[in-house]
């Protein structure tokens, strides 16, 4: 079974193609961690807002990304992160033409 891992927080930029010049490399590296399936990267620009979406594994795989992406987060200034970590319906996501 996959798990999601739903991750926001306020953020003043960079966004739109400003945030793929900034984090290129950083997304290059995601692909590295363990279990990582797939990130679909999300932001609001006029709500100052940044995050994504992850697929993990297990929800081990998860849990160790949250709470390692937490701790860089924090070097960066930002400490109120919103997360979840939820089991994927796999019948049910590929029906909807969801890809785990």
């Amino acid at each position: 079974m996959a798990y999601v891992l739903q991750v926001d927080f306020k953020m003043d930029g960079p966004f739109g193609d400003e945030m793929v010049e900034a984090f290129t490399d950083l997304a290059k590296s995601i692909n590295d961690e363990p279990g990582f399936l797939w990130k679909i990267w999300t932001e609001d620009p006029e709500a100052k807002i940044a995050g994504g979406i992850y697929a993990f594994e297990t929800k081990e795989n998860a849990k160790q990304y949250l709470d390692m992406h937490t701790k860089r987060l924090a070097g960066f200034g930002i400490n109120d992160v919103n997360a979840k970590i939820l089991a994927v319906n796999p019948k049910l996501t590929e029906i909807t033409k969801g890809r785990i």
